[in-house]
């Protein structure tokens, strides 16, 4: 079985390259920290596989959240990221998504539509 991790960005909120790389960043870390403790070898299968992982884009809050909840559905390790408002967003600004790693085919249920970042 092949495993992946996605990373979803909100594209309404144009936040720099450097903004978007470290909200990328917490939302991949945090959500393999839960696959971690919760879905360890899928975690494990994962990290044996290379870690793949893809960035993808969100229109708005409103749709990175239905994707959240849909990964929740599905029992995916996943994680959003609200902004601590230290720089360019208000505090509490939802900013990205990190879903999996999980199982590629259940990944793929959530963020099939979506576009790359």
């Amino acid at each position: 079985m092949d495993y992946k991790q996605a990373v979803v960005v909100r594209e309404d909120l144009k936040m720099s390259r450097g903004k978007t790389c470290a909200q990328v960043a917490h939302a991949a870390l945090s959500s393999a920290e839960i696959a971690m403790e919760r879905k360890s070898q899928w975690y494990e299968a994962w990290k044996s596989q290379g870690q793949k992982k893809v960035v993808l884009k969100a229109g708005d809050e409103g749709e990175l959240r239905e994707l959240y909840a849909m990964a929740r559905g599905l029992d995916l390790p996943c994680y959003l990221v609200q902004d601590a408002g230290l720089t360019e967003l208000e505090p509490g600004t939802v900013t990205t998504l990190g879903i999996g790693p999980g199982p590629k085919e259940l990944v793929d249920r959530v963020t099939g539509p979506l576009k790359l970042l």
